[in-house]
């Protein structure tokens, strides 16, 4: 009982930190970024999102380096999926989602394009005849590259005004003592977090006697999901659930081509438990985000759409914990 009491605090107490650490790292590094006159718009496109993904960058890279290498695939792969089925499910559950022409014929798939790409790069036993599925420092390394034409199609979005990312965050300057010490409070708490979280989740594996790819693909990819959920369902409720959608594309985008990428440049990264399965139910879900956006009715995604989202999202989660 003592164990498993100091495994729970280990989870609840490193995810506070970690989403303490991600939300005061992001205000400083914005409050600096405004001082030097960069544009409300253009912190959003990059600072705020990188903030909402800077859980899974924690976990994934202390995973990573700490040899847990399922923790560190299954939080990029679940949290991926969890933000589509159960992020978007909801947010449309709270309130139809009404999607721009933009996002279907440009952002949505490079959705899709990304967990295409994440497919690629994780089936080496298929197309290599490989004895086991790696992803390897050269995949890391391609997924930053991506990354980056993924940040060169963002600032010119930024720069031409596009209507499809007029959801600007609006930030404020702070004095730069106070944004300087947010950004160090945030570091500490992302680093620290992330190992009490990692270590708790590890641990709750083996004493629940499950495999650290169940635990990273639904528990931590859950956990880490969490500004997500905060971010979109608050949108929702305030009657802007066009937000989420953004939310969703920007955190998926920036954990398969950054988070991963950059955990598997660190080290090599063997799949282990998590399987072609759960990749193709990542691009399956992608494809579902597309199709419901735009057929039924037009470019939205309505309540019962959404229900069929969470439903999705369930009956994964239950063939997760029944094949163990």
């Amino acid at each position: 009982m003592t164990n498993i009491f100091l495994l729970i605090v280990m989870l609840l107490g490193g995810l506070f930190l970690i989403l303490a650490g991600a939300n005061a790292l992001t205000d400083g590094a914005a409050s600096v970024a405004k001082r030097f006159h960069i544009s409300d718009l253009v912190i959003g496109l990059t600072i705020v999102a990188f903030g909402t993904s800077a859980p899974e960058l924690s976990v994934s890279m202390l995973s990573a380096i700490n040899g847990s290498a399922e923790l560190a695939i299954g939080n990029v792969v679940g949290s991926n999926i969890f933000n589509i089925l159960m992020i978007i499910g909801c947010t449309a559950i709270v309130m139809p989602v009404k999607v721009d022409s933009g996002l279907m014929t440009k952002e949505i798939p490079l959705v899709i394009l990304s967990s295409l790409v994440l497919f690629i790069c994780t089936s080496d036993v298929l197309l290599n005849g490989q004895t086991e599925n790696v992803v390897s420092r050269a995949d890391g390394l391609l997924l930053l590259m991506f990354f980056l034409i993924f940040l060169r199609y963002t600032f010119s979005i930024a720069r031409n005004g596009d209507d499809a990312s007029q959801d600007a965050a609006q930030v404020k300057e702070m004095p730069v003592l106070k944004s300087s010490f947010l950004i160090i409070a945030g570091l500490a708490g992302l680093i620290a977090g992330g190992r009490f979280f990692v270590d708790g989740a590890s641990g709750m594996a083996r004493y629940m006697g499950v495999s650290e790819s169940v635990i990273g693909l639904t528990l931590v990819a859950g956990g880490t999901s969490l500004p997500e959920l905060a971010t979109s369902v608050a949108a929702a409720l305030k009657k802007n659930p066009g937000i989420a959608i953004g939310n969703v594309i920007g955190s998926n985008l920036f954990n398969i081509f950054f988070v991963l990428g950059c955990s598997a440049t660190v080290l090599p990264l063997p799949m282990g438990g998590i399987t072609m399965f759960d990749t193709l139910v990542l691009i399956a879900a992608s494809l579902l985000f597309w199709f419901t956006g735009w057929f039924f009715r037009k470019r939205t995604i309505t309540r019962a759409e959404g229900v069929l989202m969470v439903l999705c999202y369930v009956a994964y989660t239950a063939y997760l914990i029944s094949v163990q």
